[in-house]
């Protein structure tokens, strides 16, 4: 069976994994296959709603010495950027600046460039027309290899138009035919977090768009008010490997919790490679094994409900009862385990909002 380019998109909300987490992940995830890293995290405002800023010098080493991590594992490295506000006012001004922040990024040596349009208004008039032609404006400035877009519709899921604002009539089909063929488009399925992704709805997309997608696939990601009251480690399910044909690439947006979020990536690779004999519990225990050991991946396939399903804010008693449990582990994950127990990963409604 054929394997799609699997990859990371980092791009949750909330607090930011530290660089040796990332360098961790990478040494973690390229060997199962995973080709590129997209490094796009909501709360890096130099990246977001203060794009126009320059990087700090700090900021500057520490992504060079990242993507050469991430080359000497075969992995590609990229940069999304979110230029708030410039399809409301695509002059000379911000022009200027978005060349600006994209030498910067041609310096750096990015391989992949990522343009956002998520998470801002989109009942605009002429919204494709006005990415499309950012789009363009970007490939033309960029020394990167590969390009991707991300709309500001990314899914057919109606909460998208009652956040954002209702979707111009025929906006992937304009998108389709404006931006070059060369751009890969981010795509989240029926749904922001879609449950399952069937071929029919890919090939349906595929034809509004004239291409098809790159998924942008909302698991193991655990960054909302409610999302981050639980710990999503179970193997991967609804992504048959049959989809492999229909899109460009299969990226994940990672749990806030590095160390874990490696167990379900890997069973996203082992869905792939394993296709029809796939498991996703056997492949659980295969890829938390892998990470964590044998000892503590059956303690995680035994709580696996109460992380999963049940939920920090309904743990009640049992919160004490498995923070001493995992406190008596010495182990990066069981010291995430600890911190998410005792509510370090919470996010709040005002950082979906500013960041």
């Amino acid at each position: 069976m054929t394997q799609p380019e699997l990859g990371i998109i980092e791009g949750y909300f909330g607090r930011t994994w530290t660089w040796p987490e990332r360098k961790a992940v990478v040494s973690c995830l390229a060997p199962a296959g995973y080709k590129f890293f997209h490094y796009a995290p909501k709360n890096d405002r130099k990246l977001r709603r203060d794009w126009k800023e320059l990087l700090a010098p700090e900021f500057m080493n520490e992504i060079v010495a990242f993507k050469d991590h991430c080359h000497s594992f075969g992995m590609r490295f990229g940069i999304g950027l979110t230029p708030y506000g410039a399809h409301l006012d695509f002059g000379t001004e911000t022009k200027q600046m978005l060349a600006r922040k994209i030498d910067i990024f041609n310096s750096i040596g990015i391989d992949d460039l990522i343009i956002l349009f998520d998470d801002m208004r989109g009942d605009v008039a002429n919204l494709a027309e006005k990415q499309s032609e950012i789009m363009a404006f970007c490939l033309d400035q960029s020394r990167a290899h590969h390009f991707y877009f991300c709309p500001s519709y990314y899914s057919d899921d109606p909460v998208l138009d009652r956040v954002f604002g209702k979707r111009p009539l025929q906006y992937l089909e304009m998108l389709g035919k404006n931006i070059d063929p060369v751009v890969h488009i981010y795509w989240t399925g029926e749904e922001v977090c879609s449950a399952a992704f069937s071929l029919g709805h890919l090939r349906n997309v595929a034809e509004r768009l004239g291409r098809n997608v790159c998924l942008w696939d909302n698991y193991p990601v655990n960054d909302g008010p409610r999302m981050s009251q639980h710990l999503h480690l179970r193997g991967f399910t609804g992504r048959t490997a049959d989809i492999a044909y229909d899109v460009t690439g299969h990226a994940i947006n990672p749990a806030s919790q590095p160390v874990l979020s490696c167990i379900p990536a890997l069973t996203l690779a082992a869905s792939y490679r394993q296709a029809e004999n796939y498991q996703y519990g056997k492949a659980f225990m295969e890829a938390a094994t892998a990470v964590v050991g044998i000892d503590l991946a059956v303690m995680l396939r035994d709580d696996l409900l109460s992380f999963q399903n049940t939920g920090l804010d309904r743990l009640g008693e049992s919160k004490h009862i498995l923070r001493k449990k995992y406190a008596a582990v010495h182990h990066p994950a069981a010291l995430e385990i600890i911190d998410w127990l005792d509510g370090g990963y919470a996010i709040t409604g005002e950082m979906l909002e500013t960041q």
